[in-house]
């Protein structure tokens, strides 16, 4: 397992439409991901289980992957957050 702790820096943090694209993301990948947040540890590949954390920018969140291609989660992952879910400019 390898993880990684980031800051939420879009404006309008773990919204729907960003929670649908990290889901759509991790769903994309045989490793499991989880998304670790205030002591709650949340399914990536569910849109649920990512709203329920209600993270909001600013916060700090830990990306869990583990499995065949848990490097490649990770990177991708942290990579969809820095660039503020591609709906920022």
């Amino acid at each position: 397992m390898i993880e990684e702790t980031i800051e939420i820096i879009n404006k309008l943090g773990l919204h729907a439409r960003a929670a649908a694209k990290l889901s759509h993301l991790a769903n994309s990948f045989s490793s499991d991901i989880r998304l670790v947040y205030n002591g709650d540890r949340v399914d990536a590949k569910s849109l649920l289980g990512i709203l329920t954390l209600a993270a909001s920018v600013g916060n700090k969140i830990t990306i869990e992957t583990e499995g065949d291609d848990e490097i490649k989660a990770l990177k991708e992952i942290v990579a969809l957050f820095n660039a503020k879910f591609n709906e920022e400019s």
